[in-house]
């Protein structure tokens, strides 16, 4: 699949590992590809700003990775997920819903897993290239792959405009 990727799309997930080493992270996420997109401009278009995304997906990283739907549904239980986090980081530090980062070594980077999300959002770029009859996958592909998929990284860009259908009508030509 990867003989698929355009430069951009090859850089986009080396970035992704590069911000996964950088945050420290055991696994390379979705919000990983998502981070890597803003650094390489590929937002940019779109009117983006940066550090407000950045800092939504550092957000929605305390939150442990639930989603505003599952938020809604633990208030439908009576549960604030805010308090619980808030209380949890007062005894565990900030943070400490968030994934755990991994091991430091000491010469040379190692090598991170993909998690099974990140690997669907590839899998999916590929499904969106093909469906619009392009050979190869772009930026784009992995924007759109990135929008398809439910959750906290679909929500951040979401809340800041960014949707499928305002993506695939500003960034095609």
């Amino acid at each position: 699949m990867f003989e698929r990727f355009t430069r951009d799309a090859r850089s986009t997930v080396t970035g992704a590992v590069a911000e996964a080493h950088e945050a420290g992270a055991a696994t390379v996420t979705e919000e990983h590809l998502l981070l890597s997109l803003l650094a390489l401009g590929a937002l940019d278009p779109l009117g983006v700003d940066r550090a407000a995304v950045t800092a939504d997906l550092a957000a929605a990283r305390r939150r442990g990775g639930m989603s505003r739907a599952d938020e809604e549904a633990l208030a439908g239980l009576g549960i604030d997920l805010r308090e619980v986090v808030s209380r949890i980081e007062e005894t565990h530090g900030e943070g400490a819903l968030s994934a755990p980062a991994a091991p430091r070594r000491r010469a040379g980077k190692s090598h991170l897993p993909f998690t099974p999300g990140s690997k669907k959002v590839l899998e999916q770029s590929l499904r969106i290239a093909l469906g619009r009859k392009e050979r190869h996958i772009g930026p784009l592909h992995l924007l759109l792959a990135l929008l398809s998929r439910p959750g906290p990284v679909a929500e951040v860009l979401t809340d800041h405009g960014v949707t499928y259908t305002t993506t695939e009508a500003t960034l095609t030509p």
